[in-house]
């Protein structure tokens, strides 16, 4: 490792270890640790049952109320599936989405590790890039860190389905992996893919999705005449900013491509944040934990 990459992982682990245990710790201790317990059977609830633990779907089913019964498990596994896509690399304010995602994993390492928990990796483009077996201890840790400041991917597009699939082959028992990305695939011609993926792994395993964006993807400026590169595809276009329809129809259509992301996860029960790069990503992190 070069004295200059070491220095960045160090500046890492200091600022990420420090925020996993003020903030995150007891957080993410609360809200995974029926996590650490392995889904056993359902059963017929009967007095005297945690509420929380109702298997709703079944209850509607059998028109009866069932719970979900859960072995003590000694602990958790929890896997990062990281965007490397090309689009990754675009930052306009503080951090480019690649700084954030390297910020984000770090404190979740960080804070499963606190919580004794195993992590592993998966990054991904348009393929499976990169697989990081689950472990535990501070050089996996810190290869993680070294491994998402420094990979560079074959492909730049992306395909959340093929990292999806490879969670629900690679990893048999139920773990908690949490999925950092742009979302940009997700409501292309790639989306059925990606819909049946994420319902077979959903099954199995509990999915968090932190979805990371600039505010220039959302919202033109009114700046004028600018060309844009897609990072992924290479295409380019001249567009004209100051037209208000231009920035109006944009802006719908970003919209619409959002809402229908965050439909599909609802759909499959799946927990979500979107967090800027031009913004504190704890509030973002908190806000996850909170919903769990």
């Amino acid at each position: 490792m070069s004295k200059e990459l070491l220095k960045k992982v160090r500046k890492i682990e200091i600022k990420t270890r420090g925020l996993s245990r003020q903030i995150f710790a007891g957080e993410y201790h609360s809200a995974f640790k029926g996590r650490g317990m392995a889904f056993s059977e359902v059963r017929e609830y009967q007095f005297g049952d945690d509420v929380r633990s109702m298997d709703w779907n079944v209850t509607a089913r059998l028109n009866a109320p069932y719970i979900k019964v859960f072995e003590e498990e000694r602990e958790l596994t929890v896997m990062l599936l990281v965007d490397v896509s090309g689009s990754r690399l675009f930052g306009t304010t503080i951090k480019t989405k690649r700084e954030l995602i390297t910020e984000i994993a770090a404190v979740l390492s960080f804070s499963a590790s606190a919580n004794n928990d195993k992590v592993g990796a998966l990054f991904f483009s348009s393929k499976v890039e990169k697989f990081i077996p689950p472990k535990k201890g501070r050089s996996h840790l810190l290869r993680i860190i070294r491994e998402l400041l420094e990979f560079e991917p074959q492909e730049k597009g992306t395909d959340i389905g093929e990292a999806l699939r490879y969670l629900t082959n690679a990893i048999k028992r139920r773990c908690t992996a949490f999925l950092l990305s742009d979302m940009i695939d997700v409501d292309s011609s790639l989306k059925p893919r990606f819909e049946e993926a994420l319902k077979i792994a959903a099954n199995r395993h509990e999915i968090a999705a932190i979805s990371v964006y600039d505010q220039r993807e959302r919202e033109l400026p009114d700046i004028g005449l600018i060309k844009i590169a897609d990072a992924e595809s290479g295409k380019e276009e001249w567009v004209n900013t100051s037209n208000k329809s231009v920035r109006d129809h944009f802006n719908k259509w970003n919209m619409s491509v959002n809402a229908s992301i965050q439909q599909t996860l609802r759909r499959y029960k799946v927990d979500s944040v979107s967090i800027s790069t031009n913004e504190d990503f704890v509030k973002g992190l908190v806000a996850l934990f909170k919903k769990r």
